[in-house]
Order: structure tokens, then C-alpha cells, then sequence
């Protein structure tokens, strides 16, 4: 498999260089499996992952604050049932 690197090179013009790069047959099937089409590249397939896989909009430290907060009030059984929450808002 080989992963295409955009460069440029004297003048101006761009120019593709190639890595190779070595997968385990398993990991192409599935590589494979994920293209969108069937002329889709490793390239974009794996572009397309890493961009997945980062986070652009990560927790503040606010919200961290909150869900440290929810997940002690879980240990200690602070919790409320589905019908008293219905009940303190109002649905039916």
C-alpha cells in the first residue's frame, strides 16, 4: 500500500511523494471494506478515519467539572427516578 504525501518542489510545482507503508492483510480487507467506492484511495479512506477519530470540539474544563460532579452523585446514589424527573418538569 502506499500513501501519498503532497510536496512541494523548486518552482512551484506540486509534486506526489510516495511512502510505503505495511498493513497486515486483515487490516487492508478492512480498509477495503470502508471505501466508499470502489476507485476511493487508501489515502482518503485513512484521511477520512484520522479525521474521525480527532475530536474537534473537546470538553472544557467546565463540563469535565460536570461529569466528575454526575459520576459522584452516581457512587453515592444520588439519583432520581424517570417518573420523579417527569414529575418535577411536568411530562406525562
Amino acid at each position: 500500500m502506499r500513501y501519498v504525501d503532497h510536496r512541494s518542489i523548486p518552482g512551484g510545482n506540486i509534486m506526489q511523494a510516495a511512502s510505503t507503508i505495511y498493513i497486515r492483510e486483515d487490516l487492508k480487507e478492512k480498509l477495503q471494506a470502508l471505501k466508499q467506492h470502489p476507485k476511493e484511495s487508501y489515502n482518503d479512506v485513512i484521511e477520512r478515519l484520522v479525521t474521525l477519530a480527532v475530536d474537534q470540539d473537546p470538553l472544557n474544563d467546565e463540563a469535565i467539572k460536570g461529569l466528575e460532579k454526575a459520576l459522584e452523585d452516581i457512587r453515592h446514589r444520588r439519583l432520581h427516578s424517570e417518573a420523579e424527573i417527569m414529575a418535577e418538569f411536568g411530562v406525562q
